[in-house]
């Protein structure tokens, strides 16, 4: 486009105009009214009222074509998570990132903050609702935290599989408790992963049949109260340590094992410092990609849902693969010299389900919830 002056021969810079008020004017005269520039803009030594009108016409011609970038903003959106790249939970934040640039092209700028470099674990509920991060994959522990209600979905023994969980998380009951967590958090759940199925390693072998066996064994286990109650419910002594330092700390001897499905056991190169892996099964988990309501409610109705397409493509390709690994990774494991142990997982259910119904925790689960969960099929 060529520059402008007006009259008196001074530039005139145009201003960003967004589509919609363009949309709005129905003739270059009202428009460059709307500007504050009217028929003053035009190209030095243009005169006759004919050619100005002219040269309004190509001005709004070259308005209505720069329309679209003029006013599109992309919408920035960080995701935090504290996993590594080489899980699937942070490469199916790129689908994620992928589908929803498929389905909006330009519209949103995806920025994937793994390894917890953006928040550390634990920290990105708060950082959401503070407006410091747009989006994030919580636990359900992180959401007790504030709503200790929902501590029912971090007791152990209670999902009896990724079939069971996706049923629970994408029915009625997801519906209700997704809804609860908007009002009072001020955060929306997009959509519920599976994170896997948590089992125990240790970094020296021992026998290892019921919870009394795991008396004294330090567990480390991320530093909320209800993951600590779990590790203690498994018989443990619970050691609070964030996931970036696990590794080191199996090596040092600062913990004596560690709690996670076997992924990330793999991903994280925790298997490096394991010498067991004792099958407990203890706990069928989610991660919930989740985005804050300030975030959310400042989208159209439309790019909500590409938004929720994206996220359900995202999961599935998540929750196909890590089922897929974790058939295969025990053999993988064997492999590397690590040995395969399986408990009496009876008596681990029966210690870890009473512990939870004798809690406090227990006192504060909504009433019918437990029945309603395990009703599910």
């Amino acid at each position: 486009m060529p520059v402008y002056y007006d009259q008196l021969g001074r530039s005139v810079e145009l201003p960003n105009i967004p589509r919609r008020i363009i949309s709005l004017v129905p003739s270059q005269t009202e428009l460059l009214h709307y500007l504050g520039l009217e028929e003053e803009v035009i190209p030095v030594g243009v005169k006759h009222t004919a050619t100005k009108r002219a040269t309004a016409a190509a001005l709004l011609a070259c308005l209505l074509a720069a329309a679209p970038a003029l006013g599109q903003t992309k919408t920035v959106l960080r995701i935090s998570t504290p996993a590594v790249p080489e899980d699937w939970h942070v490469k199916m934040l790129y689908v994620f990132r992928d589908e929803l640039n498929k389905a909006s092209p330009g519209r949103f700028d995806v920025q994937v903050h793994h390894s917890g470099t953006l928040f550390r674990q634990g920290a990105e509920a708060v950082a959401m609702q503070r407006g410091n991060l747009e989006m994030a994959l919580l636990s359900m522990q992180d959401i007790a935290r504030q709503m200790p209600e929902y501590s029912i979905f971090t007791a152990g023994y209670l999902i009896r599989d990724p079939e069971h969980l996706a049923k629970v998380y994408g029915g009625p009951i997801g519906e209700e408790v997704n809804r609860r967590i908007a009002e009072v958090l001020g955060i929306q759940l997009l959509q519920a992963v599976y994170l896997g199925t948590r089992q125990v390693s240790l970094a020296q072998p021992r026998t290892v049949k019921t919870p009394a066996d795991l008396a004294g064994v330090k567990l480390r286990m991320p530093g909320s109260k209800e993951w600590l109650f779990l590790g203690q419910a498994l018989g443990a002594n619970p050691t609070p340590l964030a996931f970036t330092e696990v590794y080191l700390g199996l090596k040092t001897g600062t913990i004596d094992g560690q709690d996670n499905p076997l992924p990330t056991l793999k991903s994280a190169k925790f298997y490096e410092v394991t010498r067991q892996i004792v099958l407990t099964g203890h706990l069928v988990d989610a991660l919930q990609l989740a985005i804050s309501s300030k975030t959310w409610h400042a989208l159209s109705a439309a790019h909500r849902a590409q938004m929720k397409r994206a996220a359900a493509k995202a999961a599935s390709f998540n929750d196909e693969n890590r089922v897929r690994e974790e058939r295969e990774l025990i053999e993988f494991f064997r492999a590397k010299g690590i040995e395969i142990t399986v408990p009496d997982v009876a008596a681990f259910r029966k210690t870890v389900q009473e512990a939870y119904l004798k809690s406090e925790y227990a006192e504060k689960w909504p009433r019918g919830l437990l029945e309603r969960i395990n009703a599910v099929k």
